[in-house]
């Protein structure tokens, strides 16, 4: 099954969606479509892919995410044409909020949402890369958060930057604001790893693969159980974690996947 999420800009062309999806074995592939514009973050593309993350979460037939960019580049940041079009307080707050919730959505959905990252990913794109539960990169990626070359502190781009990378990586990359290629990238635990170009689609493909086979409601409880108690104290993620397996353990996938194992069989998930 194939779709295309129909948000339009002003001036787009009609038969141009902003954000395309294709459904395969269970995974959704999104790719941003502003290829012309290295699929800069406009308030219009936002809104394409947070109604296309809100739809693939109510999807069960989803079992993962792979989030991709049209053209030579995966995401230059905001648009900044954009930006400066009708600069007004209101504006600024309204764009923020949206790319935060956005931020949010991505890490709240249920199935676990994979970067493919092709040529660059700066400032909101690096934050997308950041943010993605898994990232992926062609060798020749690059990554940036360049926001303070041009006096605006790359500062939501760090939240996502910080929880991904130790804070001295993070640091650099936030004062400095020079490129760093992907063989960096995956030193400092940006991107998961950097692989030939001809080599990325068959890397993620095979990644997303696997992750469809595993069921459905361990992916979700795992995923939400990790960004929970990563926030808490060492006592607190344990005390909570202890009460997310005994719920797990109560499940019939449990008891299916340990049943399966010990039969030396291939279970057979129902998603409860």
């Amino acid at each position: 099954m194939s779709a295309a999420v129909s948000t339009h800009e002003p001036h787009a062309p009609q038969d141009a969606p902003l954000v395309l999806r294709q459904d395969r074995d269970g995974v959704a592939t999104l790719t941003l479509n502003r290829p012309k514009a290295r699929n800069a973050l406009s308030v219009g593309l936002m809104a394409a892919l947070q109604d296309a993350l809100d739809a693939i979460n109510e999807d069960s037939s989803v079992r993962a995410v792979v989030l991709a960019g049209a053209g030579g580049a995966f995401c230059a940041g905001h648009d900044l044409k954009e930006m400066r079009a009708a600069p007004s307080r209101e504006l600024y707050e309204a764009l923020f909020t949206q790319c935060s919730r956005l931020m949010l959505t991505i890490n709240r959905v249920r199935q676990p949402v994979i970067a493919k990252v092709r040529g660059v990913a700066t400032a909101a794109g690096c934050q997308l890369v950041a943010t993605c539960d898994l990232a992926y990169c062609e060798e020749e990626a690059r990554f940036a958060t360049p926001g303070v070359n041009i006096g605006l502190f790359c500062s939501t781009p760090m939240v996502a930057l910080t929880r991904a990378v130790g804070r001295k990586a993070a640091m650099e990359m936030l004062l400095l604001g020079d490129l760093i290629d992907a063989e960096e990238a995956e030193r400092i635990g940006l991107v998961n790893r950097a692989v030939p170009a001809d080599q990325l689609d068959e890397v993620v493909d095979s990644v997303a693969a696997k992750i469809a086979a595993k069921s459905p409601l361990t992916l979700a409880t795992g995923k939400e159980a990790f960004y929970r108690q990563i926030e808490l104290d060492t006592e607190g993620a344990y005390a909570y974690a202890a009460k997310v397996m005994t719920e797990n353990m109560m499940a019939q996938d449990a008891a299916e996947g340990i049943d399966a194992f010990l039969g030396k069989r291939t279970p057979v998930w129902c998603g409860r």
